[in-house]
């Protein structure tokens, strides 16, 4: 060939592979993520045959990553973030502890030394954002409060993972590496000098991105190109992700992340979201794989012990000390097994982080293939677990009388304090949710002086209502005990005000039970699942598209009525 082509090469393998194998993963009753993983194995250099450009494919994994957290950013607001904040921050640096002491523990039996076996035990304790957004997505949980926190927790270990990559180097002496800085004075100006900038970053995406950002789409949408939107959004998130990486030392992914929830700011953000969806899910199939391709298939026939040690570690390790921290804290039992779930794998940072130690003599190559190895094996049976919480947690009800104590347990926020009068809960409106929608519902209910209590599974929003003097309960609306502390059998009114038409049903079902002569209102975003709702005599179903066409039609009768009038 005349020139050189690789950049073209390595797209069209990976992207022929990927959908030949990914078609094949879903024939298979598996999700296609395995299909691009093992596509990634076929073109990486561990195999014969074609080889890829890792190092293109890796950048363009890069891209997609960008893109990905950019998407999420413009659906998780900043709010979002604050209203699980105890439990993500609390539970990710806990979580992170607990397995990086795991994976230290296993190396030090190894022979590793110490230095190696801390940052083999950090590569095991941090999970992919990118594997967990593609789960939470395909489950439809990326905006219930589950996955609210899930994804809280993911970006407070970035956080982590970003102070970690870059006080590492300046560390290396300490922990053993050849030619490490080892001055305590060093030690201290690089920590000073990373949370210095770390901090600058979020104030100046805060105060100047938040005001700059959204109005820049608005400009670019009163030009009326359609490419020319889409080139910004994609612009936007891509230059601020390489801004924040070369002028604040914070990675790719978690710079797409702000920049995503400040255009969010903009009337535009849905529109946005849209219009990257399609690049989005290109360069994420590149992600996995690239991650294919760096894996070694050897490994399992020459380290096999070490191999199972370390996916026992990401699977079954990280996942009881997640569900252990989120039962501590008073959440419900699905919350704890799906952010359990959510954790029990390891990606992008990992690898990076992985290729450090290496590269500054910490940690043995062998270290990094296991990494690999591990996160391969642990993506590829993450799907399995989320597909496994629902039955899973069905079987402990039936059979536990400890899970079903896990669901409501003696939590002061699980029942309404006794000053509550009673009196006033009669003929009530009980609300489930108190999001966007909920928050809404509640400032008219309040308004019109109509007594109501609100379920919420967030405990951070409960307890902020009561200090308010709001009646609320915190627990998952399908089980009666959470139902029957918001005294829906006085109720004259059940609202669901939650998106979530999987488990509707169950709490109509339970609420009607405790009171047959309740009325039930319910969203959904789904005409054919409102049908249905509405067949099976759920109760007043109210879709978001049709009450929008609704209220729009009517300005519209409205003002032409009033010209018409003007005109006469």
């Amino acid at each position: 060939m005349p020139h050189d082509v690789s950049l073209i090469a390595t797209i069209a393998a990976a992207f022929g592979l990927a959908m030949v194998f990914g078609l094949l993963a879903t024939q298979l009753r598996m999700p296609p993520l395995v299909g691009y993983l093992f596509a990634g194995i076929l073109i990486g250099p561990f195999t014969p045959g074609f080889v890829a450009d890792v190092g293109l494919a890796g950048q363009l994994a890069e891209i997609g990553v960008m893109l990905l957290m950019f998407g999420v950013g413009l659906h998780f607001s900043l709010n979002d973030l604050m209203a699980v904040r105890r439990i993500a921050v609390t539970g990710a640096v806990v979580q992170i502890a607990v397995a990086t002491l795991l994976g230290l523990a296993v190396a030090v039996l190894w022979g590793w030394s110490l230095g190696g076996a801390l940052v083999f035990g950090l590569c095991l304790s941090v999970a992919s954002t990118v594997v967990l957004l593609r789960a939470l997505e395909a489950k439809g949980l990326l905006k219930s409060i589950n996955g609210q926190i899930a994804v809280g927790w993911l970006v407070v270990e970035d956080l982590v993972m970003v102070l970690v990559l870059v006080l590492l180097p300046a560390l290396a002496g300490v922990l053993g590496a050849a030619g490490g800085v080892a001055s305590p004075g060093d030690i201290w100006e690089t920590v000073g000098l990373t949370l210095a900038k770390v901090s600058a970053f979020v104030v100046l995406m805060l105060v100047v991105g938040r005001r700059v950002l959204p109005r820049a789409l608005w400009w670019v949408a009163r030009s009326g190109s359609q490419e020319l939107f889409t080139l910004s959004v994609v612009a936007v998130a891509v230059g601020v992700a390489f801004g924040a990486a070369k002028l604040f030392d914070v990675s790719f992914a978690l710079g797409a992340f702000f920049a995503g929830m400040m255009m969010r700011e903009s009337e535009f953000g849905h529109r946005a979201a849209d219009e990257s969806l399609p690049l989005r899910d290109a360069f994420a199939v590149l992600f996995f794989v690239s991650v294919g391709m760096l894996f070694d298939p050897m490994v399992i026939v020459q380290q096999p012990v070490k191999l199972l040690a370390v996916v026992a570690i990401i699977v079954v390790g990280k996942t009881l000390a997640a569900v252990a921290l989120v039962l501590l804290l008073r959440y419900p039992l699905n919350t704890a097994l799906t952010v359990g779930a959510s954790l029990a794998q390891i990606g992008e940072f990992s690898f990076i982080l992985a290729g450090m130690g290496v590269a500054l003599q910490l940690m043995p190559v062998e270290g990094q293939s296991l990494v690999l190895a591990g996160a391969l094996i642990s993506i590829a049976l993450n799907s399995a677990l989320f597909v496994a919480i629902e039955p899973a947690q069905r079987w402990m009800r039936e059979r536990s009388a400890w899970a079903r104590r896990m669901e409501q347990r003696d939590d002061p926020l699980a029942e309404l304090p006794m000053s509550t009068d009673a009196q006033a809960l009669r003929n009530q409106v009980v609300l489930v949710g108190y999001g966007r929608v909920g928050r809404r519902i509640a400032q008219t209910l309040r308004e019109q002086r109509i007594p109501y209590v609100v379920a919420e599974q967030n405990r951070e929003v409960v307890d902020a209502l009561r200090k308010e003097g709001i009646p609320a309960v915190t627990g998952d609306a399908q089980t009666p005990e959470v139902l029957i502390q918001a005294h829906v059998a006085q109720a004259a009114l059940l609202v669901i005000a939650i998106p979530d038409t999987v488990h509707v049903r169950r709490m109509v079902e339970i609420a009607r039970t405790l009171n047959p002569a309740l009325q039930v209102v319910l969203r959904t975003h789904n005409e054919e699942e409102a049908q249905l709702l509405r067949q099976e005599n759920m109760g007043t179903v109210f879709m978001g598209e049709q009450e929008l066409a609704r209220g729009m039609a009517g300005h519209i009768i409205a003002q032409l009525q009033g010209t018409a009038t003007s005109h006469r």
